[in-house]
Order: structure tokens, then sequence, then C-alpha cells
């Protein structure tokens, strides 16, 4: 006897079987791939990040991917790991220094660039102008070179006596040469004497530096901004404490180490809003024609402890004026 349900059956199959056979297949969703590319790492700045990525939508790991690589303070894996993102490929590389950036735009120039902290972009060349970048570049800018004179007038503050400064800056940074000059610049206008203490990687000799400084009767230290610098910021701080210099940094992470100021962008900021471009970057944005944005929001952070350790009062007036002071 012939089974009605079971010949329904095999024609709904059937028809089912064609259908799906004769529908076009459904392409997987790209999901994008980030690299993130560091001298050093540092965890606040990184949380900036994944911070303004999930404020734009983004889950790591379920609709974007980041492919983290930090160089560890090396030159040369620096350059190794921007070579290695460029071969996955990533759809972006966000580069977290100026060393980051130079070693990114030598390793690709059509994946898209995204400076979260680079000093002097327009200088180094890696941009043709902060309206209009051009080229596979854009970001932010922490305006190093503007910022210089003004740790010096607050060194200047908690020394008003400063008759000698010592500069510790890494050698191999280019960008590091015109702060220099202006630094010098600066200093003797002020009538304060000035001391180059330069340093390089590979193993830059921080220790010989800072021997130098004590010798020459420093009364203060300015450590100028470079990933060199805040790669090695622990034993600076050290050693700053040893010799009992007083210092002032560009990087908050120094004060919260134990060193004395620092003055300079809200760099977990300046990474949260590098996931701006990013997004922007993904949709279809050329980064030649994404101006470069300047920081706006500065803070000053000093440690009190520190402070006291010196021998130091920190005025009332730059107490005030402080976004955070550390007990």
């Amino acid at each position: 006897m012939f089974d009605r349900s079971a010949g329904f059956s095999s024609i709904v199959a059937l028809g089912l079987l064609v259908s799906s056979s004769a529908a076009p297949a459904q392409q997987p969703t790209k999901v994008p791939r980030i690299g993130f590319l560091v001298f050093a790492s540092s965890e606040m700045r990184y949380r900036g990040f994944q911070e303004g990525l999930r404020d734009l939508g983004y889950v790591e790991g379920k609709n974007i991917v980041i492919e983290f690589r930090s160089a560890d303070g090396s030159l040369e894996r620096l350059s190794d790991f921007a070579g290695d993102l460029v071969r996955l490929p990533v759809d972006v590389i966000v580069a977290g220094s100026t060393s980051g950036a130079e070693a990114a735009r030598r390793a690709t120039s059509t994946i898209p660039i995204v400076m979260a902290n680079v000093s002097d972009p327009t200088g180094l060349g890696l941009v043709a102008s902060l309206a209009r970048p051009g080229g596979n570049v854009t970001g932010l800018t922490t305006m190093g070179l503007e910022l210089i004179g003004k740790r010096f007038e607050l060194i200047r503050e908690v020394i008003p006596g400063l008759q000698r400064v010592a500069v510790l800056w890494n050698q191999d940074a280019p960008a590091n040469a015109s702060t220099l000059n202006l630094l010098k610049s600066i200093a003797q206008s002020s009538r304060v004497e000035f001391r180059s203490l330069p340093v390089r990687p590979p193993v830059p000799e921080i220790d010989k530096a800072l021997e130098t400084a004590k010798k020459w009767r420093a009364d203060a230290l300015i450590a100028l901004d470079d990933a060199l610098i805040f790669a090695n910021r622990t034993r600076i701080i050290a050693l700053a404490a040893r010799h009992r210099l007083p210092a002032a940094y560009g990087y908050r992470e120094f004060p919260d180490a134990g060193g004395l100021l620092s003055y300079g962008p809200n760099r977990y900021d300046m990474y949260r809003r590098a996931a701006t471009y990013v997004d922007k970057i993904l949709k279809g944005a050329r980064p030649g024609d994404l101006p470069v944005e300047q920081p706006t929001t500065f803070e000053l952070v000093i440690n009190l402890k520190t402070t006291k350790a010196l021998g130091l009062k920190i005025p009332e007036s730059l107490l005030q004026r402080a976004s955070e002071v550390i007990q």
C-alpha cells in the first residue's frame, strides 16, 4: 500500500534540497583585524583603546580581533613585529609611540596607520600636515615640542633657585633633537645652565648618565618624552631618588611609580580617541583625509611622598592646579 505521508515527506525533502542548492551561499562576515604595536607595554593605554572600541560597539574576539605586539624596549623587535602585522595582514595598525609609527611606516605604505602617541609627526615626515596628512598615516599627536617649556617652568616652581638642569633623552629618536634644542634655548634665556644626558638603545647607559648629572651638581632632571625612556622608567626613578634629583616627566606613569611630577596629555584619553580613527577607517575613510588630532586634556600629577623624601615643598598654588596629588 502506498504511504501518502512518506511520499509527501520525500517530495518536501527533495524540494528543500533543490532550493538550498540553488540559493547562493552566504559569505561569512569578515572580522576586522587590528594590529596594536607598542615599544613598551602599558596596561593603562591598552585599556583606553579597548574602552574606545567598546564605546563604538566593537567587542574583542566577536566583531573585531586585536593583534597585540610589544617590543619590550627593543627597536629591532619593533621592526620585526611591524613586518609581522603587515604579513598577516591586518586592516589597520595602531602605533603606540613615535618609534612604533616609524617602524610601521617603513613596513607598509598601504595599510592605514593610526598614531596614538607621536610628538612631532609633521617634523618626522610621517604626515604632510596636521590638517591634511596625506598617505596612509593619521591619528593623534602629543604636542611634545610645545609642552617641554611648560615642564621646565613647573620644575622651576618646585625649585625657585634652579641654576642647573640636566636633560635625559634618547639620542636615536629624531624627534628629540628639536625638543632638546628648544629646551636648551629656554634654559639659557632663563639663565639656567643646561647639561645634555644622551642615552641610546639597545642598552641605554642610564646609570652613567644620572651619575654624570649628580657629579655636575644638577638641581633637577627633565626626561624627554620617548618610548625608550618610558620602557626604563623604573630604573630612572630609582636612580633619581638615589641621587636626590627632582625630576619632571611627560608620562603620568612616572609619578605613579614614584617619580616627582609629570605634565602632559591624558594618554588614556588619547588611546581611547585612537579607536575613533580605527572605526572611521574600517567604515571606508582614507587616513590621509583624516586630520591629526591634538590633545585637549592635560594633566599635572605630583607625588607628595617623593616630594617629602627629597626635602622639597610644593607651592600651594601648584598643588591646586594639579590634576592628581599622590599621597
